[in-house]
């Protein structure tokens, strides 16, 4: 898997400087380095840097609530709010998917994580396993400082020297997770036995671990090895009879808890997409001030949060949601059509690249796909022009409208778009997207004949 991405990485590289910016991204953040060390002689007039003490564990807060506050006080939902009446209302929707955490958030006083958890603690959960993976899904990002695994490293941080720059966040999220547990009155596993606190530990520290994107084409490789063992098995079900089976189903569980803000209703989709480019754009400046190398979609002069999305749908959440779809089906099918559908809205918000007439030199030309090739295309296919491209152009200013206005591109838009292929170097139609199929979730997967030759040439290449 890593060198097929690798493989379509380069040829989206080679398109254009923005495909080149999404590749880089990509490759970054979701495949693992091969680190070569380097010797290097310190410079002559190097400053010695002031020797830093190792510091303990930080991000770890006094519990706010009085000890002694008698269980009969206790909020209902676990936070004082006068909005308990329109958070019992959103929390009949706990179980749907598309739940609206942000208008959790201000019925809660910004406490979303602390009213959904205690929610759904106050339900009969009895079994080991989904305590552990409630509370690892709870503290998977605790105390996150808002820059990357990378950035910590290429500083020297304290967090990378104290986890010797081996899934550094992750790591710290689950000291402060676990530390949390030793304040007074914060130990909710305190009746459990030793026995089950360290099973417990134990796949806690699992799944966080797993949340480490640069892993990502490993779990994602082991869990399509386990939905081809489910397809070949007598029953079409998996046994999950020891650790190692059960602990990856928990583990990519929660990994695509992870990457699951593209499979969001639009609305929090964007939502979600402005707020982490701001974040991107922070590291970003920082990197700039530093004089350091700005991170791939981390330079706010010149990033696009449209193709972005395109690339990370593409080549990282779809393939993920797609085989967990396989594992769980049928349960899975209406969040992959709800991803298929942002991917194609994002698409058709992509700017057509400006003119060389209209543009200086020096001008960012926004450019996902063979400009070129599309032009070809067109000239000798000028004359089949689809109702489809009407109807996905008609479904677009739906989710348009309902828009509110952010850092994602602007719903209003001149002129008609032609969306290009779901996947740069995959040649499937503008039909095949529209057209619901029995199985929808293998739409955009479904190879065409150059795939098809490609996946036999690099099983060859494997063999």
């Amino acid at each position: 898997l890593p060198r097929m991405l690798n493989r379509e990485l380069t040829q989206l590289s080679e398109t254009s400087r923005s495909g080149n910016q999404v590749s880089e991204f990509i490759a970054n953040t979701f495949l693992e380095k091969q680190h070569d060390v380097e010797i290097l002689s310190p410079p002559p007039k190097e400053k010695e840097k002031k020797k830093r003490p190792m510091s303990q564990i930080s991000g770890v807060k006094k519990a706010t609530q009085s000890p002694g506050l008698a269980p009969a006080s206790i909020p209902r939902f676990g936070v004082n709010t006068p909005h308990e009446n329109q958070l019992a209302k959103q929390f009949e929707d706990i179980d749907r998917w598309g739940m609206d955490v942000f208008k959790v958030a201000e019925y809660s006083g910004n406490r979303p994580l602390t009213v959904i958890m205690y929610t759904i603690f106050q339900a009969v959960f009895t079994d080991l396993e989904i305590m552990a993976a409630l509370f690892a899904s709870a503290i998977h990002d605790v105390d996150h400082p808002g820059v990357t695994n990378q950035f910590l490293i290429n500083t020297s941080s304290e967090l990378a020297l104290m986890y010797n720059d081996a899934s550094v966040l992750e790591n710290h999220h689950l000291a402060v997770g676990f530390k949390l547990l030793q304040e007074e009155n914060c130990d909710i596993f305190q009746n459990l036995s030793k026995k089950q606190r360290d099973s417990l530990r134990k796949m806690v520290i699992d799944m966080v671990l797993a949340t480490d994107m640069s892993k990502h084409m490993n779990f994602l490789a082991d869990m399509k090895t386990m939905v081809e063992t489910k397809k070949v098995t007598s029953l079409g079900v998996l046994l999950l009879d020891n650790y190692s089976d059960r602990i990856q189903v928990l583990q990519n569980m929660v990994h695509c808890a992870d990457l699951s803000n593209p499979t969001k209703p639009l609305e929090l989709y964007r939502q979600w997409t402005d707020r982490i480019m701001k974040e991107n754009f922070t590291q970003g400046d920082r990197e700039r001030d530093r004089g350091m190398e700005i991170s791939p979609m981390c330079d706010k002069h010149n990033a696009s949060i449209e193709k972005t999305q395109v690339g990370f749908i593409d080549y990282i959440v779809h393939p993920l949601w797609e085989t967990w779809a396989d594992l769980v089906h049928p349960d899975a099918q209406d969040i992959l059509d709800t991803l298929e559908d942002n991917r194609e809205w994002y698409q058709s918000m992509i700017p057509r690249s400006p003119s060389p007439s209209r543009g200086g030199g020096d001008k960012f030309q926004f450019e996902l796909t063979l400009e070129e090739e599309e032009e070809e295309e067109e000239e000798v296919d000028s004359d089949l022009e689809s109702p489809i491209e009407d109807e996905s152009q008609s479904a677009g200013e739906r989710h348009r409208d309902s828009s509110s206005p952010s850092l994602s591109p602007d719903p209003r838009s001149s002129g008609r778009y032609r969306p290009p292929s779901p996947h740069p170097s995959r040649t499937l139609s503008l039909a095949s997207m529209s057209v619901r199929s029995p199985n929808p979730h293998r739409a955009l997967a479904s190879p065409g004949r150059e795939d098809t030759d490609r996946d036999r040439e690099l099983s060859q290449e494997g063999d």
